[in-house]
């Protein structure tokens, strides 16, 4: 009998994976409770002590020794009850303890059934996990008993239960793929800087190599492209757009907004806005489909930007300049001075306000309060003008097929705040 306890003990913590100090302590603390109960005195001073490597039980009753064995069917079955609920416990700790070490890792699990919407996942038969309708991939259905990999999000312990929450669609899914089948990455010696995400259409991630003799982009797509082929497999065709990154902002944007090739950058650092300029046979490239490139190239680089044509923007620099005409000190020196600044039109003048003028420029504060009043003047003028679309929402327009229009990101600030 004392080996045989000795093997169940062993068999517990081995299923569970809970340690077998443990179990002891709950095989002992449900054998006290079963004596209290056959004794009908739960404030009894009863002591249950079993060896560790014998198995033997020894048991005392108000310091009088007492064979547990002899308690009756009824404190068997309490004892049962106990011990179950506290396997239980115990099994419900190990489950939390080790998922939260884990959490933020990739997991392999094996997908079991839908519930409202809900994937459950059986993770390495140790739990059931879940994954809601927003961490899955739009478009991806998983059937019962399909592999599936996924982040762990999340590890949430209750009174009854450990909810392992697991995602599909969270940008550190696809970092860690990257650390997985990029070993340069998961050495450090390719560093992912940014990223933006659209789960299961598109995704832009901007690298640096830290090591000279390594090329970021090269290093990433693998030869003939299999590294990124994996990862665009596992993603269920996901296209992954891997970005050069560079401290220099102007360059950064350029690159993000690859596969369009970039004419000119303007950065207004006051506004946190980028004026881009393409040429007309580059502007849907820039732009992307349903306006995706160039909105997640916002979110990459974490400047708002607008796209304009070489057309649009010299119009923008000569409106703004005949809008300040008249004012003393403003030549063409001083438009190219607000060019610098990132200025290109009188919407942008009114906005960054008097200081920036003063501080950067060098003006006296009474003219940049001229300066601003008049911008605002015209910008007054020019909002009560009939709008002109900029070729960049034409396109948008036509592209959304009669569904509401994505304008550029410099139109719509506030919407691009939400979603970074």
């Amino acid at each position: 009998m004392n080996q045989e306890l000795l093997r169940i003990v062993d068999n517990i913590a081995r299923d569970k994976n809970i340690d077998k100090e443990s179990v002891f302590m709950d095989l002992e603390s449900a054998m006290v409770s079963a004596a209290k109960k056959h004794f009908g005195n739960p404030d009894l001073d009863i002591a249950v002590k079993i060896d560790r490597s014998s198995g033997d039980i020894s048991a005392l009753k108000e310091g009088q020794p007492i064979d547990v064995r002899q308690l009756g069917r009824i404190s068997a079955q309490t004892a049962k009850q106990v011990m179950i609920q506290k396997i239980r416990a115990d099994e419900r700790s190990s489950i939390y303890s080790e998922y939260i070490e884990r959490k933020g890792e990739i997991i392999t699990g094996t997908a079991v059934r839908y519930e409202g919407g809900t994937l459950i996942v059986n993770l390495e038969n140790r739990t059931e996990a879940i994954m809601p309708k927003s961490e899955q991939i739009s478009g991806q259905n998983h059937h019962p008993g399909e592999k599936i990999r996924s982040l762990i999000l999340d590890v949430r312990e209750t009174s009854s239960q450990v909810k392992v929450i697991l995602s599909r669609t969270h940008p550190d899914f696809i970092r860690r793929l990257f650390e997985l089948e990029v070993p340069e990455v998961a050495e450090g010696i390719i560093e992912i800087k940014a990223m933006a995400r659209e789960a299961g259409y598109r995704t832009k991630i901007a690298m640096l190599s830290n090591d000279s003799k390594v090329d970021a982009v090269g290093a990433c797509v693998g030869v003939r492209g299999s590294r990124i082929k994996n990862i665009v497999d596992e993603l269920g065709g996901e296209k992954i757009d891997i970005v050069r990154w560079n401290e220099s902002s102007q360059n950064l944007i350029a690159n993000a907004l690859m596969p369009a090739k970039v004419s000119q950058v303007a950065l207004c650092f006051e506004l946190g806005g980028a004026t881009v300029v393409v040429d007309d046979d580059q502007l849907s490239l820039a732009i992307g489909k349903h306006g995706q490139n160039v909105r997640l190239a916002a979110r990459l680089t974490e400047w708002d930007i607008d796209i304009l044509t070489p057309d649009e923007y010299n119009a923008e620099i000569e409106r703004l300049s005949n809008g300040l005409k008249g004012l003393p000190e403003v030549d063409d020196t001083f438009v190219d001075k607000l060019i610098a600044l990132g200025v290109i039109s009188v919407f942008d003048l009114a906005e960054i306000g008097v200081q920036p003028l003063v501080k950067e420029i060098g003006i006296t504060e009474e003219l940049a309060r001229q300066i601003v009043a008049r911008a605002e003047e015209e910008a007054k003028k020019q909002a009560a003008e009939p709008a002109v679309p900029t070729a960049a929402e034409s396109l948008l327009s036509k592209d959304s097929s009669g569904k509401k229009s994505e304008r550029p990101e410099k139109l719509e600030r506030m919407d691009i705040a939400e979603q970074i």
